[in-house]
């Protein structure tokens, strides 16, 4: 529990943490990250180069110092940072390199001025209350995890069974225990961390898995990024029959049930944990509206399926949006795609800009902002 005093000074720096956060982020990896290699393969490295993640942690870090005296105001940051941490393996031995890293980071970029040993001592207890809560966490979902059927702690072996060209950029991989025993089942939206070595270096990486669990096998369909380290690894060099580590699946952007209308919209890649929602929805009969986004064409995966279920369920309608064609997807269309009635589910991902957009489209349509729901495949941003 941290003292009032503490809070007080922790509080104090968030107008600090507002105008000069990214710095302070930005400088506080290049210091894990140089004088750390360990931990070099729990960090998407693409990620730091564009600022994605530095911007990320920038904006936790100030919320957890807007909140301090109100942690459950923190609403999903917290869960959303258990479950990633869980699908990459985070330990307990991880946080207090973190902690050194973030408090010399503060004393750097503040300098000495600002960051006094009272202002250090604070945010030393503050980290430290937040790295227990974490951490306590992270325990009972690795216990739970491991203890459940066909579940495990660490990593597993795995081999690839099956691999399928799903368009121009997108191919899926099925993946089977090598063991052969039972695997563990997941949520409909969760994602599965993974391990690869690439010329001797270990990555790992988290990918939605794209498929409900089928004869004890893993799918996750894979985007072909432009300068991607891993996901050009797994499309020219992983081949049937190469083994891979997996972690247990996680994620707590997931379907939930219910009666209301489903409406799924996806662009681009992330139109992967949607076709696992869509094969888990169907049987409930539920309203389906599928809206998925594409550059085009040729980059669009995964059509036949969803038009070959379209045709055997009544209760499932699509509509799809090119590029190339069509345009960004507009509100109007979006409006002319969408049920009637706007006491809806729905669910979207895609490129930040696509999510960005989709959001201010079906708040303005209507649409309660409780039940519209997103997740972001990298670290995360704001939306509004």
């Amino acid at each position: 529990m941290l003292s009032a005093q503490d809070r007080a000074i922790v509080k104090a720096t968030v107008p600090l943490l507002e105008s000069g956060g990214e710095a302070l982020t930005t400088h506080f990896y290049r210091t894990l990250l140089e004088e750390n290699p360990g931990v070099r393969p729990l960090f998407n490295q693409a990620h730091q180069a564009n600022g994605d993640q530095p911007r990320a942690l920038a904006n936790g870090v100030l919320m957890y110092a807007r909140h301090i005296d109100e942690l459950d105001q923190l609403g999903g940051l917290v869960a959303r940072i258990i479950n990633k941490h869980v699908a990459l393996q985070i330990q307990a031995e991880h946080y207090p390199i973190v902690g050194a890293c973030l408090l010399r980071a503060i004393e750097d970029v503040l300098g000495s001025d600002i960051a006094t040993p009272d202002v250090l001592a604070a945010w030393g207890n503050a980290y430290q209350q937040l790295a227990d809560i974490l951490m306590g966490a992270e325990a009972e979902v690795y216990q739970h995890k491991a203890e459940a059927p066909g579940g495990w702690r660490g990593g597993r072996a795995f081999k690839l069974a099956a691999r399928v060209e799903e368009s121009a950029e997108i191919v899926s991989f099925y993946f089977e225990p090598v063991d052969g025993r039972a695997v563990l089942d997941f949520s409909a939206g969760q994602y599965i961390g993974i391990k690869v070595m690439i010329e001797g270096q270990e990555h790992r990486r988290t990918y939605s898995l794209s498929a409900l669990l089928n004869a004890g096998q893993y799918r996750i369909s894979v985007k072909r990024e432009a300068g991607g380290k891993v996901s050009g690894f797994l499309h020219d060099h992983l081949k049937v029959g190469d083994q891979v580590e997996l972690f247990p699946p996680a994620g707590e952007f997931v379907l939930h049930g219910g009666t209301k209308p489903l409406v799924l919209i996806s662009g681009g890649v992330g139109i992967t944990p949607t076709l696992a929602m869509l094969e888990a929805a169907l049987p409930s009969g539920r309203p389906i509206h599928f809206i998925h986004c594409a550059r085009n064409s040729a980059a669009h995966g995964f059509r036949a399926w969803v038009d070959g279920l379209a045709a055997q369920h009544p209760q499932l309608k699509r509509f799809y949006c090119y590029d190339d064609v069509d345009g960004l997807l507009s509100q109007e269309r979006l409006d002319a795609w969408l049920p009637a009635e706007r006491d809806l589910d729905a669910y979207f991902l895609g490129p930040k800009g696509f999510m960005k957009a989709v959001s201010g489209h079906l708040k303005a349509l209507g649409v309660p902002q409780g039940q519209a729901h997103h997740e972001f495949f990298g670290p995360a941003a704001a939306l509004e």
